[in-house]
């Protein structure tokens, strides 16, 4: 029981200058937290969060990261070797493009990355873009490292059919990317070759 008119013991009132302390305490907090974010958003690969890492396999057999989009422009294109008109004439329109720019397409890398692993094997990647510039990789991989590849890249991409036959629907854009793997902008399907080559010119010139 407590005595009248004796006074209790108690925690004295924060000074001004102990809550001007905390107050700046938690700015910096906040700061650094809106600087990790950045520095992780800036981390991904591109604008609007397009790219990011991957581990996949090219027509040789030699493993392909996200390590190798640095250094170089580079132009990809997501897609299958059983794709009946987009596949093929996109891959010959970048047969062309190569040609084009004469010693600076030595500059650009061109990936030919499948959604349809399960019949775009190695050996089927290797056949296939045989018959296209030399300098075109073609990626594949399991399932999972495709999926997330198509994730981390917000393509699209759906199986029509069953059976052997079946095709898929998929994204059919060019993404572009610059010497740091930042995705700068597209070339679309069938865009016209002037166009498209003022696109990459840019590109191999940043």
């Amino acid at each position: 029981m407590t005595r009248k008119g004796k006074a209790q013991p108690g925690r004295a009132p924060a000074s001004p200058l102990r809550i001007l302390r905390y107050s700046l305490w938690a700015v910096v907090a906040m700061v650094l937290v809106v600087v990790a974010f950045y520095a992780y958003d800036q981390h991904r690969v591109g604008t609007g969060g397009i790219g990011g890492p991957f581990t996949l396999v090219d027509q040789k057999g030699e493993t392909v990261t996200q390590a190798a989009l640095d250094g170089h422009p580079s132009a990809v294109f997501f897609g299958y070797t059983f794709c009946p008109d987009v596949c093929p004439t996109t891959l010959l329109a970048a047969t062309n493009w190569l040609k084009a720019l004469g010693p600076d397409g030595n500059k650009l890398k061109v990936y030919f990355v499948t959604v349809d692993p399960e019949r775009d094997t190695q050996a089927q990647m290797a056949a296939y873009l045989g018959a296209f510039d030399p300098r075109i990789v073609g990626l594949t991989g399991s399932r999972p490292a495709i999926d997330a590849m198509l994730k981390e890249y917000r393509v699209y991409s759906k199986k029509v059919g069953d059976g052997p036959d079946y095709s898929m629907d998929h994204t059919a854009a060019v993404y572009l990317l610059d010497s740091k793997g930042r995705f700068t902008g597209t070339v679309d399907y069938q865009e016209k070759d002037e166009d498209a080559l003022a696109k990459l010119k840019r590109l191999v010139a940043g």
